[in-house]
């Protein structure tokens, strides 16, 4: 934030922006003030404005160690761009790769004519991991059946063993071609054999015609 520019509800907030009366205007500058803290108010730079950038940025953080069946580990460098404004790790951050590395974990036992989604997700945040730490993320299955897979990851400092973060992945595995009737809110679909990264499955099209909204699900 500019600390010569004061900071306003007017000079912070859009025209269409509504504020309620009953909030006192002291409150309002405060919220508003966050909002700038935190970028609500910047552009975005367009070397982000492409599509999925934030997977490529906390991709490029994340190495894998290992692989098991039902297990993973891997390392994250925590580094400047997923800093919270305090200094630590954000916690959108420490979703993301929980997100990331439970889908792999699921992988490693969830059949290959299935796919994987993210159902619900929780995160205990127990101490803020610093910049330039390194830390250990490892995956686990605790239990998968025909339809759903639970993965815990725990993130712990590589140097010290110390416990920063505690998150909880469930994921619905459902075969390809019923995810695909799911997305377009169809159930009666044609399928064609397709090759996606190599493996063989069922791709939907509903009476015959090619729809442009299921392209992207597999790039």
């Amino acid at each position: 934030m500019d600390q010569n520019r004061p900071t306003t509800i007017e000079t912070l907030t859009a025209a269409t922006t509504t504020v309620s009366e009953d909030n006192p205007p002291e409150d309002c500058e405060v919220v508003a003030a966050f909002f700038e803290n935190v970028g609500v108010f910047q552009t975005l730079k367009p070397q982000h404005n492409v599509k999925d950038s934030f997977s490529n940025l906390v991709g490029g953080l994340l190495k894998v160690i290992s692989i098991q069946r039902g297990k993973i580990s891997c390392l994250l460098n925590v580094k400047p761009p997923i800093l919270n404004g305090y200094g630590g790790m954000h916690g959108g951050a420490v979703g993301s790769v929980t997100e990331r590395v439970a889908v792999a974990c699921a992988r490693t036992v969830v059949g290959k004519d299935k796919d994987i989604f993210l159902g619900e997700l929780s995160n205990s945040y127990l101490s803020p991991a610093p910049c330039n730490a390194e830390v250990l993320v490892d995956g686990s299955v605790i239990r998968s059946g025909r339809n759903l897979t639970v993965v815990a990851v725990d993130f712990r400092l590589k140097e010290t063993g110390k416990l920063m973060y505690m998150s909880r992945a469930t994921l619905y595995n459902t075969p390809v071609s019923v995810s695909l009737a799911k997305l377009v809110g169809v159930h009666d679909m044609q399928f064609h054999k397709v090759k996606v990264c190599g493996v063989e499955i069922n791709v939907g099209w509903i009476d015959g015609t090619d729809h442009p909204e299921l392209h992207d699900f597999f790039r």
